[in-house]
Protein backbone atom coordinates (compact mmCIF):
# COMPACT_ATOMS: atom_id res chain seq x y z
CA UNK A 1 0.00 0.00 0.00
CA UNK A 2 2.86 2.41 0.69
CA UNK A 3 4.18 1.85 -2.84
CA UNK A 4 0.82 2.88 -4.28
CA UNK A 5 0.80 5.98 -2.07
CA UNK A 6 4.34 6.79 -3.23
CA UNK A 7 3.28 6.41 -6.87
CA UNK A 8 0.34 8.78 -6.38
CA UNK A 9 2.50 11.29 -4.52
CA UNK A 10 5.22 11.02 -7.17
CA UNK A 11 2.86 11.75 -10.04
CA UNK A 12 1.02 14.60 -8.32
CA UNK A 13 3.81 16.34 -6.40
CA UNK A 14 7.11 14.54 -7.07
CA UNK A 15 10.02 13.80 -4.78
CA UNK A 16 13.01 16.00 -4.00
CA UNK A 17 16.27 15.14 -2.26
CA UNK A 18 18.82 17.80 -1.36
CA UNK A 19 22.48 16.85 -0.94
CA UNK A 20 25.29 18.96 0.51
CA UNK A 21 28.97 18.81 -0.41
CA UNK A 22 31.09 18.61 2.73
CA UNK A 23 34.84 19.22 2.56
CA UNK A 24 37.53 20.57 4.85
CA UNK A 25 40.62 21.23 2.72
CA UNK A 26 40.14 20.25 -0.91
CA UNK A 27 37.00 21.79 -2.44
CA UNK A 28 34.90 19.20 -4.24
CA UNK A 29 34.04 20.18 -7.81
CA UNK A 30 30.73 18.82 -9.08
CA UNK A 31 29.58 19.15 -12.67
CA UNK A 32 26.10 18.19 -13.87
CA UNK A 33 26.45 16.73 -17.35
CA UNK A 34 24.28 15.40 -20.16
CA UNK A 35 21.32 17.61 -19.31
CA UNK A 36 20.98 16.53 -15.70
CA UNK A 37 21.36 12.81 -16.35
CA UNK A 38 24.88 12.43 -14.98
CA UNK A 39 27.07 14.01 -12.32
CA UNK A 40 30.87 13.99 -12.22
CA UNK A 41 32.77 14.61 -9.00
CA UNK A 42 36.32 15.96 -9.17
CA UNK A 43 39.02 16.83 -6.62
CA UNK A 44 37.55 14.63 -3.88
CA UNK A 45 40.22 14.51 -1.15
CA UNK A 46 42.62 16.00 -3.70
CA UNK A 47 42.50 12.90 -5.91
CA UNK A 48 42.87 13.20 -9.66
CA UNK A 49 40.33 10.48 -10.48
CA UNK A 50 36.94 11.66 -11.77
CA UNK A 51 33.96 9.90 -10.23
CA UNK A 52 30.97 9.73 -12.57
CA UNK A 53 27.52 8.73 -11.34
CA UNK A 54 24.64 8.17 -13.77
CA UNK A 55 21.15 9.04 -12.58
CA UNK A 56 18.47 6.38 -12.79
CA UNK A 57 15.53 6.81 -15.15
CA UNK A 58 13.33 9.83 -14.54
CA UNK A 59 15.70 11.54 -12.08
CA UNK A 60 16.96 15.05 -12.83
CA UNK A 61 19.82 16.65 -10.93
CA UNK A 62 20.79 20.30 -10.75
CA UNK A 63 22.96 22.62 -8.67
CA UNK A 64 21.06 24.75 -6.21
CA UNK A 65 20.95 28.41 -7.20
CA UNK A 66 20.48 29.91 -3.74
CA UNK A 67 22.62 27.60 -1.54
CA UNK A 68 26.34 27.06 -2.13
CA UNK A 69 27.54 23.45 -2.50
CA UNK A 70 24.10 21.86 -2.77
CA UNK A 71 22.68 19.38 -5.28
CA UNK A 72 18.94 18.91 -5.85
CA UNK A 73 17.56 15.61 -7.17
CA UNK A 74 13.97 15.53 -8.44
CA UNK A 75 11.82 12.78 -9.87
CA UNK A 76 8.51 10.94 -9.79
CA UNK A 77 9.77 7.58 -8.55
CA UNK A 78 10.86 7.59 -4.89
CA UNK A 79 13.00 4.48 -5.33
CA UNK A 80 14.94 5.96 -8.25
CA UNK A 81 15.48 9.33 -6.56
CA UNK A 82 16.67 7.80 -3.30
CA UNK A 83 18.87 5.22 -5.05
CA UNK A 84 20.50 7.94 -7.17
CA UNK A 85 21.24 9.92 -4.00
CA UNK A 86 22.70 6.79 -2.41
CA UNK A 87 24.89 6.17 -5.47
CA UNK A 88 26.30 9.70 -5.24
CA UNK A 89 26.97 9.28 -1.52
CA UNK A 90 28.67 5.91 -2.08
CA UNK A 91 30.87 7.34 -4.84
CA UNK A 92 32.39 9.72 -2.30
CA UNK A 93 32.95 7.20 0.46
CA UNK A 94 36.31 7.58 2.22
CA UNK A 95 38.40 4.41 2.07
CA UNK A 96 41.53 3.41 4.02
CA UNK A 97 41.30 6.44 6.31
CA UNK A 98 39.74 7.16 9.68
CA UNK A 99 36.14 8.15 8.86
CA UNK A 100 35.87 9.99 12.17
CA UNK A 101 38.54 12.41 10.97
CA UNK A 102 37.83 12.49 7.21
CA UNK A 103 34.20 13.61 7.04
CA UNK A 104 34.41 14.78 3.43
CA UNK A 105 31.72 13.62 1.04
CA UNK A 106 28.30 14.32 -0.41
CA UNK A 107 25.50 13.71 2.07
CA UNK A 108 21.69 13.88 1.95
CA UNK A 109 20.58 16.95 3.88
CA UNK A 110 16.81 16.85 3.32
CA UNK A 111 14.13 14.72 1.75
CA UNK A 112 10.67 15.83 0.73
CA UNK A 113 8.04 16.34 -1.92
Amino acid sequence: TSQIKNMITGVTVGFEYKMRLVYSHFPINVAVEEGGREVSIRNFLGEKVVRTVAMLGGVDIERSTDVKDELVLRGNNLNHVSQSAANIQQATRVKNKDIRKFLDGVYVSSRGN
